[in-house]
């Protein structure tokens, strides 16, 4: 009988992904990680860091070459979050937001005008936001209630402080419920726009959580992105692909959770023994290893799913429900497994431990991926 293969192993790489990745995983432990605890304490991005995202082309890299960007794949954009979330799961949040959700969303709706004039500018020097939630709608998105009228306000918004673009959702009818959602982009710029409150969070802490404020900001039709009342499709679409992005960055944590956890295994003594000789930590270790390469194989899956155009919406939602819950157990782990020094900040693992909740939380609760994935089941 002879056995013909169907294709390499998910986690193989084309050497142009191999290559890509390992550029980006030198970058970050360069540029990034060094800076990564003070970004913590202070609540800000670095703002020599912005720049250099730019330069290594990391804020459009699924953009197409004539519109300044990457001209690479949504695969890659994962491999990047997954990258770049080793070193600072906040600046993961970051580069994810402008590549799985914003960019994404202009790629695909938006008209040849918008792709020219708004792409561009995201590859090249403009920081974008994803703007969604409010303060009745988290969850259950499609109960927003900001209207598109002069007059409004948004709130969680990613990324808000350093955006200069903003893909905002709005309702132009709330009597026909979800129907009336549409999507317009807004410029940090334009009348009448300005920023609230600014969250101060358990976790990634560096990315910027805020309030907009709309008070008689008036925003031109040729800002519409694709049609009118049709906004929820572009909501639902681009989260799905948004939460392949938050379980790589899930990955990237839980990587460098694990990391730590292995190394410190390996040189703490006690009772006459590195901690890595005793069965029970060998043990833990290797269940952490497995979920972590459990959690990989159910990411890449969905994103080359997505570069495959196929279905993969049910494929997101295990990818990010699966990772996001292993990342929390291993950070968790990798804690424990420094003891007392795990819980200082002298070590890096009481950081991942608060920045890895938050991936059970935004964009589609634990709850939420469940319910997509009994749908899928049940009531198809």
């Amino acid at each position: 009988m002879t056995v013909t293969s169907t294709g390499a192993p998910l986690t193989v790489l084309t050497e142009d992904e191999a290559l890509f990745r390992d550029g980006v995983s030198e970058f970050a432990q360069a540029e990034i990680a060094p800076r990564a605890r003070a970004m913590d304490a202070a609540g800000r991005y670095d703002e020599d860091l912005l720049p250099k995202l730019f330069e290594m082309g990391l804020m459009g890299i699924d953009i197409p070459a004539s519109l300044g960007g990457a001209g690479g794949t949504f695969f890659q954009s994962c491999l990047a979050v997954e990258q770049i979330s080793r070193a600072d799961a906040a600046v993961g949040v970051l580069v994810d937001v402008q590549n799985t959700l914003v960019n994404n969303a202009i790629a695909k709706y938006g008209t040849s005008e918008q792709k020219s004039r708004y792409l561009a500018r995201t590859a090249a020097d403009t920081v974008a936001s994803y703007c969604l939630s409010e303060a009745g709608s988290g969850s259950d998105a499609f109960a927003l209630q900001c209207r598109a009228v002069p007059n409004g306000h948004k709130m969680w918004i990613t990324n808000a402080a350093e955006a200069g673009l903003f893909l905002v959702f709005a309702t132009v009818d709330p009597s026909a419920g979800y129907k009336g959602i549409t999507a317009f982009l807004v410029l940090k710029s334009d009348a009448g726009f300005s920023l609230g409150k600014r969250e101060d969070k358990l976790g990634i802490r560096a990315s910027s959580t805020c309030e907009l404020l709309f008070e008689g900001c008036a925003i031109p039709s040729d800002r519409v992105v694709g049609q009118i009342g049709r906004g929820y499709k572009i909501a639902i679409e681009t989260l799905n692909e948004g939460r392949i992005g938050i379980g790589a960055q899930m990955l990237g944590v839980a990587q460098a959770a694990l990391d730590a956890a292995v190394r410190y295994a390996r040189e703490r003594v006690q009772f006459g023994k590195t901690l890595s000789e005793f069965q029970a930590m060998r043990f833990q270790l290797a269940d952490a290893a497995t979920r972590l390469e459990a959690s990989r194989l159910l990411v890449y899956n969905a994103a080359r799913l997505r570069d495959a155009g196929l279905p993969f919406a049910k494929e997101a939602a295990m990818a990010k429900l699966y990772a996001s819950e292993a990342a929390e157990r291993i950070a968790a782990q990798a804690v424990e497994v420094l003891g007392g020094n795990g819980y200082t900040t002298e070590y890096p693992v009481e950081k991942l431990y608060r920045d890895v909740k938050i991936g059970k939380i935004y964009e589609g609760t634990s709850f939420m991926q469940l319910s997509t994935i009994a749908k899928s089941l049940l009531d198809e």
